[in-house]
This record gives C-alpha cells, sequence and structure tokens, in this order.
C-alpha cells in the first residue's frame, strides 16, 4: 500500500508559505489506516519498550492504536497545563520564545523503557523535548518513530535517539 497516496498537502496552514501534511485522509482510510499501524508497530517492536509515549496532540492518534496492539501502556506528553494533578513540565528553547510540555508525575517509573510517537518530525525541537522530559523522569528512552519526516528540515539532527519515520518529504 502506497501510503503517501492518502497524505494530503495543504499550501499556506497554518500560515503563508507553510506546506501542511494532512494524515486525515490516512486516518480516513481502513485499509491505509491500518498498514500504517502495522508497519510502525514492526518498529516499535525492534525496540521492546514497556510503554509508548505519544506527542500532542496527533501523537496520540498514532501511540493509542499502537500501545493497544502492542499490549503496552500508553503515555500523553501534553503542553502545560493540559493534564490534569501533579506534572513534570520541561522547557525548551524555540527560535523564538519558548515552550513547555509536561507528563504526569506517575507516567513513567524510573528504568521503565519507552518509545516515542509523533504524526511528524520537522525540526525535532519538540521530539528531543519530549525524550528529556521522559528521561528527567527516570526513563530510558529507546527511540522514536513518525509516520512523515520533513527531511529538508533536518530534524533527526537534533536528536540523540534513533529515529524511524514511514514517509519522507524533501521540500
Amino acid at each position: 500500500m502506497n501510503l503517501r497516496e492518502h497524505i494530503r498537502p495543504i499550501p499556506d496552514f497554518p500560515t503563508p508559505g507553510i506546506l501542511f501534511y494532512d494524515i486525515s485522509p490516512l486516518l480516513a482510510h481502513p485499509a491505509a489506516w491500518q498498514a500504517t499501524v502495522e508497519r510502525l508497530a514492526e518498529i516499535v517492536e525492534t525496540h521492546q519498550p514497556d510503554v509508548l509515549a505519544g506527542i500532542e496532540s496527533r501523537g496520540f492518534l498514532v501511540a493509542a492504536p499502537l500501545a493497544l496492539r502492542l499490549n503496552l501502556g500508553f503515555v500523553m506528553v501534553r503542553k502545560k497545563g493540559k493534564l490534569p494533578g501533579a506534572t513534570i513540565p520541561y522547557t525548551y528553547d524555540l527560535e523564538y520564545g519558548s515552550d513547555t510540555i509536561e507528563i504526569q508525575s506517575d507516567a513513567v517509573e524510573p528504568g521503565q523503557r519507552v518509545f516515542l510517537l509523533d504524526d511528524l518530525l520537522a525540526t525535532g525541537g519538540t521530539m528531543n523535548a519530549a525524550a528529556q522530559l521522559l528521561r528527567s523522569a527516570g526513563a530510558v528512552v529507546t527511540g522514536a518513530a513518525c509516520i512523515i519526516e520533513l527531511t529538508f528540515l533536518k530534524g533527526r539532527d537534533n536528536l540523540d535517539i534513533p529515529i524511524d519515520t514511514l514517509l519522507a518529504y524533501d521540500s
């Protein structure tokens, strides 16, 4: 199955000059979505994680069905102020300013093997921050995977974990 046929490019979203790669058609096509989940499951299994972590928000769409398929737990990495109860924050620099992501303080146990998932790898900033956040909670981050990689942004160069992607776009 050619997954690329189920990705819709949307010019000038969310701002002019940005080409957004929309996974909505992929999610709406049962065979394509099943193929995506199966291909990602093969990648995840090689890392033997204890739990999967999805990065807000489309990373939840990727990580949750994989966790169910692989009989693993699922952890949400969310923007500041979106999780109830005690949280562990991690603030990281953006090109202009900073952002903060969080996990619940009991989301992972020290030494637990965690694998990160998101829909898209761009600059790698959020993925790297999520890995650092999970490490600060004592987890061992074994790797990451995304459906799409924007290779021209060189995001994997900003990561210190193995990253696998299903589709690469050069522009």
